[in-house]
């Protein structure tokens, strides 16, 4: 499988204040990578890194074979790059439709295009909303409004953040299943979760940071009981 995204061996600061110190990993195409490790960890630091919303100091991060290390954060997700960003983000005086269609883009995949009649198979709830306001919505829909939107810009790689935090087991389900579908149509994707029981089983490949540098990076088999003990206990 041919890499779409390399980080490598990044650096990030918050003014004065080091967040990552030495941040690797790979996404190959296809791939679901789970991005692991305890809160304040990096985890969401690494994201706007990639993402261009918080600038390396040092290391790289290529895109699709494009260093996007110093590349706007507009410019980066034109190239494929789509964001569920932790705490969803949904324009509130929109209707659930505007939300999916202020994002909609052709894309450059050779995955089954993207419209608003495949996000709304993907989640009925949105179906049944599509006239009310984001704002009206539970924090369960107004998820499942950020994973459409972002899948709207037909992505070459989706990155989840915390998609399924605080949410209800119900909804969490419906998440769930939602990524199975994506992983199973070959859709590329990064995702943050803390909730092992269903990550692991979707992840292709894991990896743990601590303390802003990578400490584990393999298949989710050698994510041992110790390892979690270790990296991702309380």
């Amino acid at each position: 499988m041919a890499t779409l995204l390399d980080v490598k061996g990044i650096q990030t600061f918050y003014g004065q204040s080091q967040a990552l110190f030495d941040v690797n990993l790979k996404v190959r195409e296809g791939q679901v990578v789970a991005l692991m490790g305890r809160n304040g960890m990096g985890k969401t630091t690494t994201i706007a890194s990639i993402c261009g919303m918080s600038r390396i100091a040092k290391g790289a991060i290529y895109f699709n074979d494009v260093d996007v290390s110093k590349m706007a954060s507009h410019k980066i997700a034109q190239l494929g790059i789509g964001l569920v960003p932790e705490g969803r983000r949904c324009f509130a005086n929109l209707t659930v439709n505007e939300n999916l269609l202020v994002a909609a883009r052709d894309g450059q995949t050779h995955l089954k295009h993207w419209d608003l009649q495949r996000v709304e198979a993907l989640f009925p709830r949105l179906a049944e909303r599509h006239a009310q306001n984001a704002s009206t919505l539970s924090g369960g829909e107004q998820q499942m409004l950020a994973i459409g939107r972002a899948l709207m810009t037909n992505p070459k790689l989706l990155i989840l953040d915390e998609a399924t935090e605080g949410l209800a087991p119900v909804i969490r389900q419906e998440i769930w299943r939602a990524v199975r579908i994506l992983k199973d149509e070959g859709q590329s994707i990064l995702i943050v979760d803390k909730t092992l029981k269903e990550l692991l089983p979707i992840a292709d490949h894991c990896i743990v940071l601590e303390r802003g540098e990578t400490v584990f990076d393999g298949e989710p088999t050698g994510l041992t009981q110790a390892v979690q003990n270790q990296y991702l206990g309380l």
